[in-house]
Order: structure tokens, then C-alpha cells, then sequence
């Protein structure tokens, strides 16, 4: 399920701007002797700012082999302070145990796609080039073009109503089938292309493929139910007074964030008039950082951070809860979905 990367290899092309960095690890607040987990490394951005800032050890994990790779000369570099995991966050329990870790002093995640993954065309992340449709952050499994190639019409639009949250869903659902008609759709140009001819391109408006696309990677990679299970994760590993950080870059992200630390920081009791009134458990979390943007100097060197979201909170001493339903913080759940990715 993961592998340790301990080897120096060359280290690649770190084009990856780990976006609202400073604040996340401030929030984090790195002290000596603690123990981080960078739960999605990419080009090490976070990872290197924890390192320097206090004499900790990181855990890096990334479901790309890409990246793990990448990484090897920082791992080297940093003389074993750094371990590199190949997989995903959403297994961070099983990570930390087999690693022989009991508690870390802090957890942060960075639940935006990699600019190296969108910048590399033959990954099929973006529209901007052509490259074979697929979008998976790992290796395995079915791939963007399989979703597009095999679901229902009306599972499709589904798909991109939820997860791109596209009012045309419908619209470009069906002229997908329609396309598909004529032989399989495996490239990223002749998608965007649908998508164009579906909803026209404006030069003031966001490229009209831009929500699908969305829709088929966060569905690809199941992003939005690896995040929930990261966050439950984090909550049981965190030793108390320890940190978690979360950067998200959407609304469905950032509302399972905001869902999961409301939940876990309500003190107040839970009274309905249909109901007893029943007694919050004590809360796991206090939050830290309710809600912050990047500056202003930082969207002007990284657009790509514009729409990014900071959210943090500390670890009480409470008892870590039991994982909850998905549904109810805001993971959507569509059955075709999950039993076309259960295939493998």
C-alpha cells in the first residue's frame, strides 16, 4: 500500500509554490523535538519550512511516485529528519503506526492539485495542453478517460453537477455521449473541446471546461473522501496541544474543513424541541485560525492561489470520536460512482 523513499535520486523541477505556506506553518508553530506529518508533499514546500524553522522530523506523504522521487535529495539533505511515504493522507493511521509513531505534534495538508501535475501534459490534469486523458494522482485505478468513456448520461451529469458544480452538467453530459458515439474520448484537448462547443468560450469568463475537469479528478482521486479521512486520521494521531493546518481551494473542500472543526470544537449542547437535550461531547478541537486568504503580494506571484482557504485548530486532550457518516460533512456520496471506482 506505500513504500519508504530514503534514496538520493536527482531531485526534479521544484515548480510546485506551496500556497499560504508562512501562515500554515505559523499556525502550526513547529517546536523542537515535535513530530510533523506534511500530508502532501509535492515539491516539499512545507516540509522544508517545518525543518528549518525548529530541529523536528517530518513525515512526507504523497500519493504521486513523482513526488516521492522528487523529494529524494531533501531527504538526503536533511540527514534523517525527513522520511518520504509513498501514498495516500487519508491512510495517515496506518502511515504513522507503521512508521512506529504513537502522537505528532502537528499535521498539515495542502488539498490543492500540484502545479506539477498541471503543468505536466502526459499527467491530464489540464486543459491547457493535450495530453491523454486520465488525472489520476496516483498510478492505478480507472482514469478520467474511463469515467468519460463508460458511465451512464445520467450519471455523468450527476458526476459534474456534484463535483464541478456545474449548472450545465446535463448539458455537456450529453453532448459527451453523443461524442463517444463516434469512438472513445482519451484526450484532454478533445474533452475541453466538447465542453466549448456546449457552453462557447468567453474571454472574460473561466474556461468552460474548467468545472469538469474539476469534477473528473476530484472523482478520479476521490479527493473530497480521502480528505474526511485524513481529518479523522489527524484528530486520532494529534497529541494534545499538537496542530493541524488544512489548505483548500474550492468550496466542497473547504466545507467538509469548516463541517469537521465546527463539529469537533462545539461546546454548546445539542437541544431540539423533537428531541431530549443531549450534551456535546467535549470538544478535540479548538480552532486557531477560523478562516484566512492569502495576501495580496502572494495572488499577485501565484494566481493559482487565489481561491485558497486556511483553516486551523489545536488538539484538546479529549478522547479522539469515532469516524462519522461522510455524508454528513458534506462528502457527496453517488452510488454509480463508487461502485464504477470500486472495480479497480
Amino acid at each position: 500500500m506505500m513504500a519508504l523513499q530514503q534514496l538520493a535520486t536527482p531531485a526534479g523541477a521544484a515548480r510546485h509554490l506551496s500556497v499560504m505556506r508562512d501562515e500554515a506553518v505559523a499556525a502550526l508553530a513547529p517546536v523542537d523535538n515535535g513530530t510533523y506529518i506534511d500530508g502532501t508533499f509535492g515539491a516539499g514546500g512545507y516540509s522544508r519550512a517545518i525543518l528549518d524553522i525548529a530541529d523536528t522530523k517530518v513525515v512526507g506523504i504523497d500519493r504521486d511516485q513523482d513526488a516521492v522521487t522528487s523529494g529524494a535529495a531533501l531527504v538526503e539533505a536533511y540527514k534523517g529528519r525527513l522520511t518520504l511515504v509513498e501514498g495516500r493522507f487519508g491512510d495517515l493511521r496506518d502511515i504513522v503506526h507503521d512508521l512506529g509513531i504513537e502522537r505528532v505534534e502537528g499535521v498539515v495538508l495542502d488539498v490543492g492539485v500540484s502545479s506539477m501535475q498541471l503543468d505536466t501534459a502526459e499527467r491530464g490534469f489540464s486543459f491547457r495542453f493535450d495530453g491523454p486523458l486520465d488525472m489520476r494522482m496516483g498510478r492505478s485505478g480507472p482514469n478520467a478517460a474511463d469515467l468519460v468513456n463508460e458511465l451512464a448520461e445520467k450519471d455523468l451529469a450527476a458526476l459534474i453537477r456534484t463535483f464541478g458544480e456545474d449548472r450545465q452538467a446535463n448539458r455537456i453530459a450529453k453532448a459527451i455521449v453523443a461524442e463517444r458515439a463516434n469512438g472513445r474520448i482519451e484526450t484532454t484537448d478533445k474533452l475541453a473541446k466538447i465542453c466549448e462547443a456546449v457552453l462557447g468560450k468567453h474571454p472574460d469568463m473561466i474556461h468552460p471546461a474548467t468545472r469538469t475537469f474539476q469534477a473528473l479528478r476530484i472523482a478520479v482521486n476521490n479527493e473530497l473522501g480521502e480528505l474526511l479521512k485524513a481529518l479523522f486520521a489527524a484528530e486520532e494521531i494529534l497529541a494534545p496541544g499538537g496542530r493541524l493546518a488544512v489548505v483548500s481551494f474550492h468550496s466542497l473542500e473547504d466545507r467538509i474543513v469548516k463541517t469537521f472543526l465546527a463539529e469537533r470544537s462545539r461546546t454548546t449542547p445539542n437541544v431540539s424541541r423533537h428531541a431530549p437535550a443531549t450534551f456535546a461531547a467535549a470538544p478535540t478541537f479548538i480552532p486557531i485560525v477560523r478562516s484566512a486568504v492569502p495576501g495580496d503580494d502572494e495572488m499577485a506571484r501565484n494566481p493559482r492561489a487565489r481561491s485558497a482557504r486556511l483553516r486551523a485548530a489545536e488538539r484538546t486532550e479529549a478522547p479522539a470520536r469515532p469516524d462519522g457518516d461522510p455524508l454528513a460533512y458534506g462528502v457527496p456520496q453517488l452510488a454509480a460512482l463508487n461502485h464504477f471506482m470500486a472495480r479497480g
